[in-house]
């Protein structure tokens, strides 16, 4: 099997999709009338998909990306700055991540490249 998609639930899947493609340099490829969205290229390896849904499942998402950066606390100011919220700093100074939640609340990480 290989990866080629991943998809998250959302009550708007036009403007995740929007916000993710704008942090990764990714383009929103296809809408479906803006339930099912697809980000394509930039940063991305695969396709990311958003899924429009009438009811969110309540708690924390059971997965999640992680990505990295060659400045991480550069990346994580303009992620908050993007809209993203702050959900810990995370590690030591051998290894270093931020958790962080896009605007719906999905939580991700981001992670010094040079720790990867």
């Amino acid at each position: 099997m290989t990866l080629s998609m991943v998809t998250f639930d959302t009550t708007d899947a036009d403007s995740l999709a929007t916000w993710w493609a704008e942090q990764t340099g990714g383009e929103v490829v296809e809408r479906n009338d803006g339930w099912f969205v697809m980000v394509a290229g930039g940063s991305l390896p695969v396709l990311l998909a958003f899924q429009k849904i009438e009811d969110p499942t309540p708690g924390k998402n059971r997965i999640h990306l992680d990505l990295t950066a060659e400045d991480l606390d550069a990346e994580v100011d303009r992620l908050l700055g993007a809209g993203a919220t702050l959900v810990a700093r995370r590690g030591d100074e051998s290894f270093r991540w931020v958790t962080l939640a896009d605007p719906q609340g999905n939580q991700f990480c981001v992670a010094a490249a040079d720790h990867v």
